[in-house]
């Protein structure tokens, strides 16, 4: 690292003032220091998770902030979505320990994006160095920099980390006018399935609405709290986000906030959560305490797409897994991560998986793509 930068750690975002961290970032919603500090004040991160800030920073001689990243020690592997816990038990069997290791990311967000946030030319090479400096700082096994840019991936390859791809699936806005516009350009047989599909969603009695951060009440925060803790618990156990971080958002991330609604006589039954950064709708959260058919791609995905068309959005990513959303319009992407280890036969496994998946990700990236409901060239 640059002998005039100096690197510290900070166990809370409130040490960083909102402008500095907000200047290194390109606006996307999911590394600002609003949604950072939510997590942190609402206690969705923290020692109730097991997600303990730890801050990276990199200031210049005179004391400007230059660089940074959003990193907790952790001693699990939940709320990440880029899996190495086959990684830690192996490591653990042979004697080795795995935790505590470093995370670097927007947490319980698979939402791609810059991780190593920085401004006036500092190169990626000066973050990595002072990632690597906490890492042995803090005795952590390794660090890992999860739904980075393939810019950073790249970068951090070249200083010895190791690349790992992932898959998700995201719409791209190619220039349409109209919802209509869209289903125009997919096959006829899908264009029907999408039609029919919205039909029974507006047969089923349901009032729907978008609603943007400030018409988000408290009641209706309180509703959507039910809604997420009703999905997360009966499918995975356990539920990370807290009540008051949902009014936090709402409250500090104004119109970045958009929600789409549905009540039932004016009952709210179900929501789907999403964030509006620069260049895209990033679908997040969604819940329900009514099942009605078709009512979570309505919410999640064919309602997001007419809010990209209608704001000029380029892209829509709804989050992670799903091969569903391609017959929805939603097209396999890459995803990057990057990982540093310490100990060298952990690294040398590591990297040989990581060898043998990206082709077979790749692979699979491709047999996808040949299910794509857009119609060729020529096809009605």
């Amino acid at each position: 690292m640059d002998a005039a930068l100096s690197l510290s750690l900070h166990p809370s975002i409130a040490e960083i003032p909102a402008e500095e961290w907000d200047e290194c970032h390109d606006g996307n919603p999911f590394v600002s220091h609003a949604f950072l500090s939510c997590l942190e004040e609402s206690g969705s991160t923290g020692p109730r998770t097991g997600w303990l800030p730890q801050h990276v920073a990199l200031r210049d001689e005179g004391g400007a902030l230059v660089a940074c990243a959003p990193c907790y020690a952790k001693a699990h592997s939940y709320g990440e979505y880029v899996f190495d816990h086959g990684w830690a038990d192996a490591f653990e069997r042979a004697g080795g320990r795995y935790y505590p290791k470093l995370q670097v990311s927007s947490p319980f967000s698979p939402v791609p994006g810059p991780r190593l946030l920085r401004r006036g030319g500092v190169p990626v090479a000066a973050l990595a160095e002072g990632m690597r400096q906490a890492m042995e700082a803090l005795e952590c096994s390794s660090v890992h920099v999860t739904f980075c840019t393939a810019e950073e991936a790249e970068a951090l390859g070249n200083c010895g980390w190791l690349p790992r791809l992932g898959t998700q699936f995201h719409w791209h806005n190619r220039g349409y006018a109209s919802f209509e516009d869209f289903l125009g350009a997919l096959s006829s047989r899908k264009r029907k399935t999408l039609r029919r599909e919205r039909r029974a969603v507006e047969e089923s009695g349901l009032t729907i609405r978008t609603l943007r951060g400030p018409e988000m009440t408290p009641s209706h925060w309180r509703a959507f709290n039910r809604f997420y803790r009703n999905t997360v618990e009966h499918r995975w156990g356990g539920a990370y986000l807290t009540e008051r971080f949902w009014r936090l958002l709402g409250e500090r991330m104004g119109d970045k906030v958009v929600m789409m609604w549905a009540e039932r006589d004016g009952t709210p039954v179900a929501g789907a959560l999403n964030l509006m950064g620069p260049d895209a709708l990033h679908g997040r959260n969604w819940g329900c305490v009514e099942e009605v058919p078709f009512l979570h791609f309505e919410l999640c995905y064919l309602r997001a797409i007419d809010f990209a068309i209608e704001h000029g959005l380029p892209r829509v990513e709804a989050g992670a897994q799903g091969e569903h959303k391609i017959q929805r319009g939603y097209l396999p992407v890459e995803t990057h991560s990057a990982h540093l280890i310490a100990h060298p036969g952990l690294r040398r496994a590591v990297a040989q998986f990581l060898e043998a998946e990206r082709p077979a990700i790749r692979e699979r990236m491709e047999g996808l793509s040949t299910l794509s409901p857009y119609r060729c060239e020529g096809e009605a």
